[in-house]
């Protein structure tokens, strides 16, 4: 199981967790739906930063990949033009 599909089941747990929590408590409808409104916040606030996270760690794996695919190509490059170089000397 993907590491994202068990994190996404315990944020949804947790959520379903508080809640009910929050349903069950005895205070008027409305403290309830300010704390259902305050947790909501909290999660999603929660969720954005770890998206966010998600986000910079793609990213830097992705520079990582690209300078290495411009090294190569660069690697190749010089290397054809030393190569034709080399050939139209010989002519």
């Amino acid at each position: 199981m993907s590491s994202g599909k068990v994190l996404l089941g315990v944020l949804a747990g947790i959520a379903a967790g508080a809640l009910v929590g929050t349903l069950l408590a005895p205070d008027k409808g409305s403290e309830t739906r300010k704390k259902i409104l305050e947790k909501g916040e909290d999660y999603l606030s929660e969720i954005k930063d770890q998206f966010d996270d998600l986000l910079c760690s793609l990213k830097d794996k992705f520079e990582e990949k690209s300078g290495e695919v411009v090294s190569k190509g660069k690697a190749k490059y010089n290397e054809a033009k030393n190569e034709f170089k080399n050939s139209m000397a010989e002519l």
